[in-house]
């Protein structure tokens, strides 16, 4: 394991920002992954897992305590089996399973991260989500101490959301397993309409899986959600905030509050999330509350592509991020009484 101290973990982040931590430690294999774990435990040491660091918002002072780097590889493909080690690069395995024909996370295309994070935050986006496909998480529990098997149902998947992010301090993945599918080289049946546009078919349609990718990837690079070094609108998070879902009350009073704002006839997005639920989305609050593209004359402004990632420009600190997301709950709240929630892991900091 490669060990270094007083080690800067701001490069380590798709945000570019945060301190140092007392130590980083970079491990390359499973049981060095374990090791540190233990270790760490077993002195009361704190201990932060940092993956591809995208969704790590970390505190200007840094980290006191001992910083993880899963770095570890493995991609195995057998028939429509996929198994990938935690510290996979997650668009580079998407890539792969394309390459081999398959379908099922092909619309997850272009996702910052590694491998083992997918099952933590149930990564999805352009109708697809880990939870789908995904068969088995290998991780090691901190509690038990031993290395443990979970099945998708013991995942506890929901929007956003999983047994792992209910519990964060218990399990550390290591190894992810999908069943995906084989269907001529086709895609899975498209289900988000903005896709199905972009490719010029209907929803529910088979497409190339290739062009499936192709099109999300275009999607994704219009709204600045592809990292690229040199745009400035790919330094963040992704999305920032989770879209909100309401229940009938809930619903019923942000409709009001609506319409008292943008008129009797204004009708925001909405989208079933279950009996009695209603999800709308955070990027329309946003904007509609007064947070435009590009907004912010400091150094964390608004994206110029989307109003749902905050950014760093460059020269920005996290509390400066942090002071933006702040001034755009409180503005969304006071606008239509709904409360956003943040998206990335933070520490040593809140909202």
């Amino acid at each position: 394991m490669q060990v270094t101290h007083d080690a800067p973990l701001a490069p380590l982040t798709t945000f570019r920002l945060g301190g140092p931590a007392q130590r980083l430690i970079t491990a390359r294999t499973d049981d060095e992954v374990v090791a540190a774990v233990r270790e760490a435990d077993r002195a009361g040491t704190p201990l932060l897992i940092i993956g591809g660091g995208s969704n790590l918002v970390i505190g200007d002072k840094g980290f006191d305590g001992t910083a993880l780097r899963v770095a570890t590889s493995g991609f195995v493909l057998d028939g429509t089996r996929l198994e990938l080690a935690a510290g996979e690069v997650w668009t580079d395995a998407v890539a792969r399973t394309v390459e081999a024909g398959l379908a099922g996370v092909e619309c997850l295309a272009g996702i910052p991260g590694s491998a083992g994070a997918t099952p933590i935050q149930n990564v999805g986006a352009y109708g697809q989500e880990v939870a789908t496909t995904l068969t088995e998480v290998v991780a090691y529990d901190r509690r038990a101490e031993e290395t443990v098997t979970l099945t998708g149902a013991d995942c506890a998947f929901a929007y956003r959301h999983s047994r792992f992010k209910a519990d964060p301090d218990r399990f550390v993945v290591l190894r992810v397993r999908f069943e995906l599918e084989d269907a001529g080289g086709m895609s899975a049946p498209i289900r988000y309409a903005e896709t199905a546009r972009a490719l010029g078919v209907e929803p529910g349609d088979r497409v190339p899986v290739a062009a499936a990718r192709e099109a999300v990837l275009d999607l994704r690079a219009g709204k600045g959600m592809v990292l690229d070094p040199d745009d400035h609108d790919t330094w963040s998070a992704g999305s920032f905030f989770t879209n909100p879902i309401l229940d009938d009350a809930e619903y019923a009073a942000f409709l009001d509050r609506v319409r008292d704002r943008l008129g009797p006839d204004t009708a925001p997005p909405a989208y079933p999330a279950g009996e009695g639920r209603t999800k709308t989305s955070a990027a329309w609050l946003i904007d509609k509350a007064g947070f435009t593209k590009g907004y912010g004359t400091g150094p964390a402004r608004i994206s110029t592509k989307h109003t749902l990632a905050l950014t760093n420009r460059g020269d920005a600190t996290t509390e400066d991020l942090l002071a933006l997301a702040r001034e755009v709950v409180a503005g969304v709240r006071d606008a239509f009484g709904v409360t956003l929630v943040n998206e990335p892991v933070t520490v040593g900091v809140s909202l």
